[in-house]
């Protein structure tokens, strides 16, 4: 093996070692921002579906769930009325924009477009026939998860833990 080749084999390393810590850092990372990524599914004694949740590092609890069986993230807001989903995630979901209606936010009022969901699921707990509304004014890829979903649920928090359990 010649000198030259054997440095190309050097940088090749470092090139493969570089992208391999990118990745552990990427991922944890993303595990950071969102600590329930595998939500378990679990049920009380009485056989009622619970979920327990884990803050992430802002003190927000975010985890990965479904609606209509296609995989989302969400973030839990006990402060927001609906659910509100952004209008790329909403088009990837391919849901269908309804009537223009108004609401408020911390930053005043802004126009969203109600939406029909055939299913919300946050691990065991899953809910039919839902209202949520498409927010073209969100960016990213997180959900809010407001009180349309968690009316349904009893909530218990404790320590950087929420508690789920199905009311229905």
């Amino acid at each position: 093996m010649s000198q030259k080749t054997g440095q190309v084999m050097i940088y090749m390393a470092w090139i493969l070692l570089l992208i391999v810590l990118t990745m552990a850092a990427n991922s944890w990372l993303e595990t950071q921002q969102n600590p329930n990524q595998n939500v378990d599914i679990q049920y009380d004694h009485d056989r009622i579906p619970e979920v327990t949740l884990k803050q992430n590092r802002q003190g927000h609890y975010v985890a990965t769930g479904k609606i209509n069986d296609q995989k989302v993230i969400f973030l839990l807001d006990t402060g927001a009325t609906g659910i509100s989903i952004p209008q790329a995630v909403a088009q990837r979901l391919q849901l269908t924009s309804g009537y223009p209606t108004q609401v408020s936010t911390a930053n005043g009022s802004i126009t969203v477009y109600s939406t029909d969901l055939k299913t919300v699921s946050l691990g065991a707990i899953t809910l039919n026939n839902l209202r949520g509304h498409i927010n073209p004014h969100m960016e990213g890829d997180e959900i809010l998860l407001g009180m349309t979903f968690m009316r349904h649920l009893e909530l218990i928090q404790r320590d950087q833990t929420l508690l789920l359990r199905n009311l229905r």
